[in-house]
């Protein structure tokens, strides 16, 4: 358990010295420096903060201003310390996760959000519409002479639009994937997630999955290991996969009818053998859930 501050200055001429001082006297055993700026959702200082904050741990600042200059990134960045078990606190802004009042605050934080976004839309449709009446074409001149900057601006802006959907339905898929990443593929890891109860939001595709979490390494909100190659596939994983969707088709099978079915399948067991004994039909049961391909139940 820790108390770590995080300080920001958007450039090299500032300086850190009093947002360093109000942190330790608010008892910060660490403080993080950064200089970046507040639009940029991907600082590496603050990335690699959070991907070491753990249970117990709190994140604060002097103003929530040093952290994120919108309310959804504001709200993305504890989400994720949520996640964690860790908290947050703003010396400068009645918001601290770690008592009921701060926790009421961010309640009216992600209502603003909510509203934040909901005006967004409604001004670029209205601003749509306004153009279209007068006669003018949308799009962007900058991008259509393939100005550089304009090009990033643009691509930034839709990576931020993927991060806050992804960051949005984080308690559907992350989970799965600290678990079973990179033991299990992506298609796998994919198809557990929507096998979950209640189903996730939107169906997940193994390539969307794994740029999500490409995503999230970015930010260090996952380890870097998930991104590794997923070993390959032992002969067994193919009765696994059998064994899984003998259970799906009839939930309610013994493990003597699916012994029963393999051997009709001249499937051999793992010693070679023929005939197949329940400790080994248990044995791949239980593989095919800790792989992902069923939810656990009792064994019959």
């Amino acid at each position: 358990m820790a108390m770590i501050g995080y300080a920001r200055v958007s450039t090299t001429g500032q300086t850190l010295e009093g947002q360093v001082a109000a942190l330790r006297a608010a008892g910060a055993a660490e403080v993080i420096e950064e200089t970046a700026s507040g639009g940029d959702h991907q600082r590496p200082a603050l990335g690699r903060l959070l991907g070491r904050m753990t249970s117990g741990d709190v994140l604060v600042v002097v103003r929530i201003d040093r952290l994120a200059r919108s309310v959804s990134h504001l709200l993305a960045v504890i989400e994720t310390l949520e996640l964690r078990g860790a908290g947050f606190r703003s010396l400068g802004d009645p918001v601290d996760t770690t008592t009921a009042q701060g926790k009421f605050t961010l309640q009216i934080l992600g209502a603003v959000g909510e509203l934040e976004r909901a005006l967004i839309r409604e001004r670029t449709i209205a601003g749509l519409a306004v153009a279209r009446r007068a006669g003018r074409i949308g799009g962007n001149p900058h991008l259509k002479a393939r100005d550089p900057q304009a090009i990033k601006t643009m691509a930034r802006a839709r990576d931020d639009q993927f991060f806050e959907q992804i960051n949005a339905v984080g308690t559907e898929w992350v989970p799965y994937v600290r678990r079973l990443r990179p033991e299990t593929s992506w298609a796998r890891v994919a198809a557990a997630i929507n096998r979950q109860t209640p189903p996730p939001s939107k169906p997940w595709a193994a390539p969307r999955l794994k740029r999500a979490a490409r995503r999230f390494v970015l930010d260090g909100l996952l380890s870097e290991t998930v991104m590794d190659r997923a070993p390959k596939a032992q002969p067994s994983d193919r009765l696994c996969a059998i064994v899984a969707g003998m259970v799906r088709a009839d939930p309610g099978i013994t493990l003597k009818r699916i012994g029963a079915s393999l051997e009709q399948m001249r499937e051999r067991t793992p010693s070679g053998g023929s005939a197949w004994p329940l400790s080994s039909v248990r044995m791949l049961k239980t593989r095919a859930e800790r792989l992902g391909l069923l939810d656990r139940h009792p064994t019959y």
